[in-house]
C-alpha cells in the first residue's frame, strides 16, 4: 500500500530517557532494544528516535557533529543496525530526526566548508528561540554566522547546491541502509529571505518561517532523495496555515507526506510568548482543530499529536492529572486518535505520565528553560512565579526518564539519572500496563481500531455542540457508516443528547444514565 502510513500509528522514543542498559544514568540504544516487545504489544507500526547521532549535546542532541556516527552514550553502529534488523523483525519500521536546518559548530562543516553556513557582515536584531541575538560574532571571519537557536547550532546555506547535495547524500546513507523515512527539524526555516533586515520586536520569523525557497528546495530532496523510497516523512513545521500544510503536503507536489502545526499547542498561552500562560479555552481548541481537519481532507495529510519531547505532558495540561488522571488520559486520546491523520503517541503518554515539579531550577536541564529562568530573574521576575511556568510548559516536563516500574529511578536505571525521575513513579509506570483497564491497554485498543476502521482513515469530520465550554464532541462519516465521538473535558458530570448506535469503546463501563456524560467521559458511537 503506497500511503501504508495513513493507519499506522507512530511511537516517538526520546532516547535519553527510555531506558538505560548500562547503569551510566542515560537512556541507549540497548536499552530500546529491551523494550521492543512492549511497543510490539501496544501495537504501534512506526518508532520515531529522537537524534542519537554524535553530537556535544548542548540542544540534548538536536545540534549534530557527525551524521554518520552514533552518539557514544547511546551506544555504536553495531547497535543501531541490531535495532533497525530486530524492529523490522517485529513488523514494524522506524523512522530517524532528520536535522537540517543546522549542525553543531563541531560539525567538521563548519571549519572546512564555511560556505555551507549563513554569514554577514552586519547582524539584524532577530533574537534566538533560546534568547539572546541570532548573531554569533566570529573572530576570524570579522562577521557573523547565523544560528536561530543555540549558539552552537549555526543555521545551513540551502542557497548552496553542494551544501544540499551533501545532506541528500546523507539521507541516502539511512536510508539504503534500511530506515523507514524521517522526520525533519524545523524543516520550514530552511529558506531565508536572503535580504534579512531588522524586525518588528526582533520575531524574523517572517523571513525564515516558510520562506522564499523551501518548496523548491523540498521538491528537488523529494526527487533525488524521497521518491526512491517506500518511506514516510514528517516536516516539522512551526508558523504554518492550512494552506501551507497543503502546499507541503499534498501528494501531487511531491514534498512532505505530513508536517507537524503547532497552532493548537499555543491555545494556553496569553500572547506570543510561551511562557505567558492562560488557561486553555476548549472553543478555541475545537475551531482549531476543526480548521486542520477540513483544510487537509482529500488534499493533505494531518499529522495528531498532543506530547513530544518540547510539550508538557497533556493529561496535565488540558487533563487532570490529579483526581480524574486516568480517565482524562483516556479522553483526551479518544478525542485525537478518532480524527482523520497519523497519530503520534510520545514515550509515556500511554502511561498518563504527567508533568514534574523540581523545587530547583538546578534540577532542571533543558537550554531554553535555563536561559528563560535566567532572563527572567535579571527582569526582576520572582523565582516561584518562574517555577509556576517551568511547571506548565518547561520541555523537561516531557523529559523525565521513563517510569517502567516501582524500582528505584522507576527502573529506567541502576545509575543517577541524566535527569531525576519524576518522584510519582511508584504510582504511574508500565508494570500497570498488564491490568486490563490501565490506560496502555486503552491506547492499545484505540491502535487496533485505527487499522481496522477505514471510516477513521477516510470519513468526512464534523464538529458538533460548537459554543459547548466542555464537550467535544464531531461525527466521521464515510460510506453508510458513521461515528460519533463525545469527550467531557470537565471534571462535572454534562448532559447531553447521546446517538444511537452501539458503543464502541469508552473509558467508563456502560451504564444507563443515557444522556449524562461523567467526568472526563469519553464514548464512541458505531452506526452502519
Amino acid at each position: 500500500m503506497a500511503d501504508w502510513w495513513k493507519k499506522s500509528t507512530v511511537y516517538q522514543i526520546y532516547p535519553r530517557s527510555f531506558m538505560d542498559s548500562n547503569g551510566d544514568g542515560i537512556g541507549d540504544i540497548r536499552g530500546i532494544i529491551q523494550k521492543l516487545d512492549y511497543l510490539h504489544e501496544l501495537g504501534v507500526d512506526i518508532l520515531w528516535l529522537s537524534p542519537v547521532y554524535d553530537s556535544p549535546n548542548d540542544d540534548n542532541g538536536y545540534d549534530i557533529r557527525d551524521y554518520y556516527k552514533i552518539m557514544n552514550e547511546f551506544g555504536t553502529m553495531a547497535d543501531f543496525d541490531e535495532l533497525l534488523e530486530k524492529v523490522h523483525a517485529r513488523d514494524m519500521k522506524l523512522v530517524m530526526d532528520l536535522v537540517v536546518n543546522h549542525t553543531s559548530d563541531e560539525h567538521a562543516w563548519f571549519k572546512d566548508h564555511p560556505n555551507f553556513y549563513i554569514w554577514r557582515d552586519q547582524p539584524t536584531n532577530w533574537r534566538s528561540f533560546f534568547g539572546g541575538s541570532t548573531w554569533q560574532y566570529q573572530k576570524e571571519r570579522n562577521q557573523y554566522y547565523l544560528h536561530l537557536f543555540s549558539k552552537k547550532q549555526p543555521d545551513l546555506n540551502w542557497e548552496n547546491p553542494e551544501l544540499r547535495n551533501a545532506v541528500y547524500e546523507m539521507m541516502r546513507w539511512w536510508l539504503d541502509k534500511g530506515v523507514d523515512g524521517f522526520r525533519m527539524d524545523v524543516i520550514n526555516m530552511i529558506s531565508k529571505n536572503p535580504d534579512m533586515k531588522d524586525a518588528p520586536n526582533g520575531d524574523g520569523s517572517s523571513q525564515f518561517m516558510n520562506g522564499p525557497n523551501v518548496h523548491t528546495y523540498l521538491k528537488e530532496m523529494n526527487k533525488h532523495v524521497l521518491s526512491q523510497y517506500n518511506i514516510v516523512t514528517v516536516g516539522e513545521s512551526p508558523g504554518t496555515t492550512p494552506k501551507e500544510a497543503r502546499d507541503y503536503t499534498a501528494a501531487q507536489n511531491q514534498e512532505l507526506n505530513m508536517i507537524f502545526t503547532f497552532e493548537h499547542m499555543d491555545l494556553d498561552q496569553a500572547s506570543g510568548e510561551k511562557w505567558d500562560l492562560k488557561p486553555l479555552d476548549l472553543i478555541d481548541l475545537k475551531e482549531n482543530l476543526e480548521k486542520w481537519q477540513h483544510g487537509l481532507h482529500n488534499e493533505g495529510w494531518n499529522s495528531l499529536y498532543w506530547n513530544n519531547h518540547d510539550q508538557p505532558r497533556i493529561v496535565s495540561r488540558f487533563g487532570d492529572d490529579q483526581d480524574w488522571r486516568v480517565e482524562s488520559a483516556k479522553m483526551l486520546a479518544t478525542c485525537l486518535h478518532f480524527m482523520q491523520g497519523t497519530p503520534y503517541i510520545y514515550q509515556g503518554e500511554e502511561l498518563g505520565m504527567t508533568n514534574v515539579r523540581f523545587d530547583l531550577i538546578e534540577d532542571y536541564q533543558d537550554i531554553e528553560t535555563v536561559n528563560m529562568y535566567q532572563e527572567k530573574r535579571e527582569a526582576g521576575v520572582s523565582h516561584d512565579d518562574i517555577m509556576t511556568k517551568i511547571y506548565a510548559k518547561g520541555r523537561d516536563n516531557a523529559r523525565t526518564p521513563m517510569q517502567w516500574s516501582a524500582e528505584p529511578n522507576g527502573g529506567f536505571t541502576t545509575g543517577t539519572p541524566w535527569l531525576k525521575v519524576n518522584p510519582n513513579y511508584k504510582d504511574i509506570n508500565a508494570l500497570q500496563h498488564k491490568d486490563s483497564d490501565s490506560i496502555y491497554q486503552y491506547y492499545k485498543k484505540l491502535i487496533g481500531l485505527r487499522k481496522n476502521m477505514d471510516i477513521i482513515t477516510h470519513g468526512d469530520f464534523e464538529l458538533l455542540h460548537r459554543e459547548d465550554p466542555d464537550v467535544f464532541a464531531y461525527t466521521r462519516t464515510w460510506n453508510d457508516e458513521k461515528l460519533t465521538v463525545y469527550c467531557n473535558f470537565s471534571s462535572q458530570p454534562k448532559s447531553v443528547t447521546l446517538p444511537e448506535g452501539k458503543i464502541l469503546i469508552g473509558n467508563y463501563a456502560p451504564n444507563n444514565s443515557k444522556g449524562l456524560l461523567q467526568p472526563y467521559e469519553a464514548i464512541v458511537y458505531y452506526k452502519q
